[in-house]
């Protein structure tokens, strides 16, 4: 009797772990509204697809995630998980592991505990229109390169706060 009931304590606190676990994510919608195909990317999570217009893409970052950023890709053309884009390439891979190659439009954020921070980033350069939000903060909309919501040069003071744990939309062509 004492081993199922070790057992059955074991199982609640391992169900209260991944319960708080998921609760310190934040899921991404990143949607194309373009008249073209994308091909997002994400790291450190996410990686990359591609996204033809109308199409959305899921990404689910957990909490504690630093350095952040989602880009979309322009004129790419893959055989399988390799090939090259025009805009935004990240070394030839479809899912990237590391960030892309200017010029790219840079969604950017930091998951915390109790406070999200996020912001464009055209610093890199700009290469495709965006929109970025999180559910409780301010809408930023990028659509040129002299986007006035976006980091032109690191001593700008364009980062938002949000709640923590919060949702975010990204937009391409909003």
């Amino acid at each position: 009797m004492a081993a199922a009931s070790s057992s059955s304590v074991l199982l609640l606190l391992l169900a209260a772990a991944l319960a708080g676990m998921s609760a310190n994510a934040a899921t991404f919608t990143i949607t194309n509204n373009c008249g073209f195909t994308v091909w997002p990317a994400a790291t450190p999570v996410g990686g990359g697809t591609q996204l033809n217009p109308g199409g959305t893409w899921t990404v689910n970052v957990p909490a504690g995630t630093s350095s952040g950023r989602v880009w979309g890709r322009t004129g790419c053309s893959f055989n399988g998980n390799s090939g090259s884009c025009q805009t935004g390439d990240c070394g030839g891979a479809l899912a990237c592991t590391l960030s892309g190659q200017p010029p790219l439009t840079l969604a950017e954020f930091t998951i915390g505990g109790s406070q999200d921070f996020y912001d464009i980033s055209v610093i890199d350069g700009y290469n495709l229109a965006m929109a970025f939000s999180c559910s409780t903060g301010v809408r930023l909309v990028c659509t040129d390169p002299g986007c006035p919501d976006a980091y032109h040069n690191p001593p700008d003071m364009k980062t938002h706060a949000c709640g923590g744990n919060s949702n975010y939309q990204v937009t391409f062509c909003p």
